[in-house]
């Protein structure tokens, strides 16, 4: 049975993916080496994605888990305050065109997220998952997804599905499938099947009836 954790803890796992690969391509421009330029650019709508997760969270996550275990939500929300002030760090690097200072900021931004996103796996999600019902749960992460704007939405499955392994695919997939009224679950699978064209045998196969 697919929670609604396992999808907000699939996003975790593209953060971390797309930020290694950020955080690489930072290194190597400031080593250097050319053509990266838009790799590394990446981390605009990067910040974009991790900006409306974590809204999600301060306005679903945060407030529900107060009630089971008081206090324990200050710790993450402050995380996420280190994360904006990382970003801007970040940002002013790159608009100075200083690749030194670029790739700097940036591993510092991985390893604050890393350490956050790691938290929030092994600690914050575990408390949720135990002590919230499903239903509540549920209506959690629809406040989350409600975070993206719409017209977005596109960019979100593009951006998210190469990023992740089969098991959170199918964990997606099959949420979305459940969530949403057929015609608009048949918009998606469109966009599923762009985003992973050589991968797409496989969701089909663990997902006989998409």
């Amino acid at each position: 049975m697919v929670e609604p954790v396992d999808v907000i803890l699939a996003f975790h796992h593209a953060f971390r993916n797309d930020m290694q690969r950020i955080d690489a391509a930072a290194l190597e421009s400031a080593r250097g080496k050319a053509g990266l330029a838009a790799t590394v650019e990446r981390f605009r709508f990067f910040n974009e994605m991790l900006v409306w997760h974590a809204h999600g969270e301060e306005q679903a996550v945060f407030p529900r888990l107060e009630t089971v275990a008081p206090l324990v939500a200050e710790a993450y929300l402050k995380d996420h305050h280190g994360l904006d002030a990382a970003y801007d760090t970040l940002n002013a690097a790159y608009a100075a065109r200083d690749q030194l200072q670029t790739a700097r900021a940036t591993a510092a931004f991985r390893f604050h997220l890393d350490m956050h996103l790691g938290k929030e796996d092994s600690h914050l999600y575990r408390i949720f998952r135990e002590r919230i019902p499903l239903p509540e749960q549920g209506k959690a992460l629809g406040i989350m997804a409600s975070m993206v704007p719409q017209e977005r939405f596109p960019e979100v499955v593009a951006w998210l599905f190469p990023l992740i392994g089969h098991d959170d695919r199918e964990n997606m997939t099959r949420v979305w499938q459940t969530m949403m009224p057929a015609p608009a679950f048949a918009g998606v699978k469109g966009l599923i099947q762009k985003a992973i064209p050589g991968d797409w045998a496989e969701l089909t196969r663990r997902i006989p009836n998409l």
